[in-house]
């Protein structure tokens, strides 16, 4: 409700339960004039006379009773709207919107849901997974996870970790078994590509030599990585995946690092939120709890956040 209105009808309601200008003033801090501009500016405002004023006393006219029954109901749907915005921004609570790419579905969100479901029990989170473009204002989002660099000024960016693509192939793949240590062997294989990674960059370096060596372009390019993920599963050719993701099929031996001393671009995870002065306690507390679980994630190795 506009913040003008609701103080003009505070003094109008104060001044009806008091009957008095004067005592209206007095319990509001205010001076009787001001009471009086503020009374006289809502009469102008609809085109009615509120009291029937003599030197003794103020009683209602018939708009002015209409406008009080009004105002009561008015003023306690804006105590109660106050009431509930100051609880989102001290107790996580009410709905969390949260978006995110379709690869952190599998397993890299569930700790930190756990956390917020387990700590705050009035939040209720729904958890939207795409890799495609998604404008979270349109979409009153309270929270996405995207990929960097960004882009997009009229959203606020919190960054959150640092990881890397590392090129992959399935244990069943022909790559697996020559075992390359040079990025040369990979020129004739066929190089499957994520939509997202292609902003990230392509140039893998020695990471003693310092040399670097450029891939091609992917043969098989998906927008989606966990279908890229699947596709080096299945033997197609190599991909470069996501470490957090695919640490798990390393570990069981479904996956292999191929190149091992070449590196990628560490790419950043963002926590994005709409432009707004304020975040309410819910969203606050959920970036915390990403942070954490992903800074336990990029420092311990050998946790595992997917099932092998």
């Amino acid at each position: 409700m506009n913040t003008k209105l609701t103080r003009a009808l505070k003094v109008f309601a104060k001044t009806v339960e008091t009957g008095s200008m004067s005592q209206a003033a007095q319990q509001l801090h205010m001076t009787a004039s001001a009471v009086s501009q503020q009374i006289t500016k809502l009469e102008q405002d609809i085109g009615l006379s509120l009291f029937n004023r003599n030197t003794r006393k103020l009683t209602l006219t018939e708009a002015g009773e209409i406008y009080y029954a009004s105002s009561v109901k008015l003023l306690a749907t804006a105590d109660q709207a106050q009431r509930q915005l100051e609880q989102l921004q001290h107790t996580p609570s009410g709905q969390l919107k949260i978006v995110a790419p379709i690869g952190f579905g599998g397993g890299l969100l569930s700790q930190p849901i756990k956390q917020l479901t387990e700590q705050f029990p009035k939040i209720e989170i729904q958890l939207t997974l795409t890799d495609e473009p998604f404008d979270i204002i349109a979409g009153g989002v309270d929270l996405a996870i995207c990929i960097g660099p960004l882009t997009d000024s009229g959203l606020i960016a919190r960054h959150l970790a640092d990881w890397q693509l590392i090129p992959c192939v399935s244990r069943t793949h022909p790559l697996a078994e020559l075992n390359p240590q040079d990025p040369d062997a990979l020129a004739a294989q066929t190089f499957i590509g994520h939509t997202g990674a292609q902003r990230i960059g392509q140039k893998l370096t020695h990471q003693h030599s310092g040399d670097t060596f450029t891939l091609g372009q992917p043969r098989l390019l998906v927008n989606n990585m966990q279908a890229a993920i699947q596709l080096t599963l299945d033997g197609i050719g190599y991909g470069l995946l996501p470490e957090p993701e695919v640490r798990h099929l390393l570990a069981c031996g479904r996956l292999q690092r191929i190149c091992p001393q070449w590196q990628l671009p560490h790419y950043s995870v963002y926590a994005v939120t709409p432009h707004r002065d304020t975040v309410a306690a819910k969203t606050r507390a959920a970036i915390d709890s990403l942070r954490a679980w992903f800074e336990q994630v990029s420092t311990n190795p050998e946790l595992f956040v997917g099932e092998p």
